[in-house]
């Protein structure tokens, strides 16, 4: 990806931004991307709308002084902006207020960030995503527009899953295991020496003091899924309703568009989803096969930033040749399917 000096906009300014990091990205006319640049986590519901898009505001510029482009004008024709807690309707206008205000292109969409990997794993905007990372979510699209969203907020919303809910209900068996409310579990063991203590007491302890970061807490919910594969039940309990969510999310959004009997893709991702459970995406292929025979799920690890850009070309209706030009640009590591 080469720098460009020139002073005309680029054709979309594609922005991803997800709570652990943000990745932006201009792409001309043609389709390659004259230049990149990542930053950190985005967080409207912690810092407000305008100040979590003011943060956006130096990644841009560094991104936009990367394609050479000079001057102060707009960097793009088209912005094309998926965000992370887009995801109740006053969010989304707040965020879309917040971002015309920064003039980045004559032109702007939001999104909720799962778009961005529902479209960056697609030949055309006709499928459903389901992100399993830090939360869960869904969104589904079809190529009028019609889509399937979630309010996606947490338990009240009727969310369950996800790494940052999964650590919490490993350690909710291990310790009833441990003070006799509840079945016996490995997790009371695993769980406690993987952040070096002596046992749940003590780990409890520095989960309720904040003696352990929210990174490190993260990092017990791969313990988990170490346990379940030996063999452990109540592991194994929590893996298989973590796929129970995922496939309901998933033939949820296909019954409402309409599809749950034709073919149609289904995108995995977030670092739950690709990080090879085996266990979890057994469970995950068997629901979906018994409940959308149908349907072609598909693991997903190509850049989210690249749905951004995709959704922003499929917006300026940029023809075929320059969204495959854009995903060579991008070329990683192969997606698959999950069967």
């Amino acid at each position: 990806m080469g720098e460009h000096t020139s002073e005309e906009p680029a054709s979309v300014l594609a922005i991803d931004a997800g709570n652990s990091k943000t990745d932006v990205a201009i792409v001309a006319d043609d389709g390659t991307v004259r230049a990149t640049a990542r930053g950190g986590p985005f967080r409207p519901d912690r810092l407000g709308p305008a100040t979590a898009v003011t943060g956006l505001a130096p990644l841009v510029a560094r991104a936009r002084a990367r394609a050479g482009l000079e001057g102060e004008g707009p960097v793009a024709r088209h912005v094309s902006a998926c965000l992370a807690n887009a995801d109740l309707p006053v969010e989304h206008q707040a965020l879309e207020s917040a971002i015309v205000a920064q003039g980045w292109g004559a032109s702007i969409e939001v999104f909720n960030d799962t778009f961005a990997l529902l479209r960056a794993g697609l030949d055309e905007p006709r499928g459903v995503a389901v992100v399993c990372g830090a939360g869960i979510n869904c969104a589904g699209l079809l190529p009028d527009g019609t889509t399937a969203r979630f309010a996606a907020v947490g338990h009240i919303s009727g969310d369950w899953g996800g790494g940052g809910h999964l650590w919490q209900e490993a350690m909710w068996w291990a310790a009833r295991a441990v003070d006799g409310r509840g079945p016996r579990t490995e997790l009371s063991e695993a769980l406690p020496r993987h952040a070096g203590l002596a046992g749940m007491e003590e780990l409890i302890a520095a989960v309720h003091l904040g003696s352990l970061s929210e990174t490190e807490c993260s990092g017990l919910t791969p313990v988990l899924f170490a346990v379940a594969a030996a063999g452990d039940e109540v592991a194994s309990a929590l893996v298989r309703r973590q796929a129970e969510e995922v496939v309901a999310l998933a033939v949820a959004a296909m019954r409402r568009l309409g599809v749950l009997e034709q073919s149609f893709p289904v995108v995995l991702g977030g670092g739950v989803l690709t990080a090879g459970h085996k266990q979890l995406m057994e469970e995950i292929n068997r629901l979906l096969a018994d409940a959308a025979p149908l349907a072609e799920p598909r693991v997903v690890r190509t850049p989210p930033v690249v749905g951004a850009a995709l959704l922003g070309l499929d917006r300026v209706e940029a023809p075929p040749g320059v969204r495959e030009r854009l995903r060579e640009s991008f070329a990683g590591p192969a997606e698959g399917s999950s069967r």
